[in-house]
């Protein structure tokens, strides 16, 4: 096994959301294999601003669920192999000490700051991060 199969990945929230909710297949292959491994290992994480995240798409209409938000959140916590990350002091204080040039989106901060702290590869298709990856300031997984 390479380094990069047994790496812990952190989901971005709508990764985490798109799989919860059975949409997989807006993923590459290789993603969704990825993330099966990672799962497997136990190596598999969202951080605790994903829940909030969710929480406010959900209130503003942005997403919808067949069930209660609180119930979905809970639900999706309970994914095999899936790790829940808190928003630590460390997370907190790296979020605003982000190397290179990045967004102000909070949330985004947060989940690369977690990424960071905890030496994991972060699973999005944000165009953003993705090239704040690519300045390899953030380990990456995504297209």
């Amino acid at each position: 096994m390479t380094d990069e199969e047994t790496t812990g990945l952190l989901l971005d929230t709508h990764i985490w959301i798109w799989l919860m909710n059975g949409d997989a297949d807006r993923l590459s292959q290789s993603t969704v294999s990825a993330v099966e491994r990672a799962a497997n290992s136990g190596l598999l994480h969202v951080s605790a601003i994903s829940l909030w995240e969710v929480a406010m798409l959900e209130s503003r209409g942005r997403i919808r669920f067949t069930r209660d938000c609180l119930d979905w959140v809970r639900q999706a916590l309970g994914a095999p192999g899936l790790h829940l990350l808190p928003l630590s002091p460390e997370v907190a204080v790296a979020s605003s000490r982000l190397p290179g040039s990045f967004h102000g989106d909070p949330a985004d901060r947060i989940l690369t700051a977690t990424a960071r702290v905890h030496n994991l590869r972060l699973v999005t298709y944000d165009e953003r991060i993705l090239e704040y990856g690519a300045s390899r300031y953030v380990a990456v997984l995504g297209h």
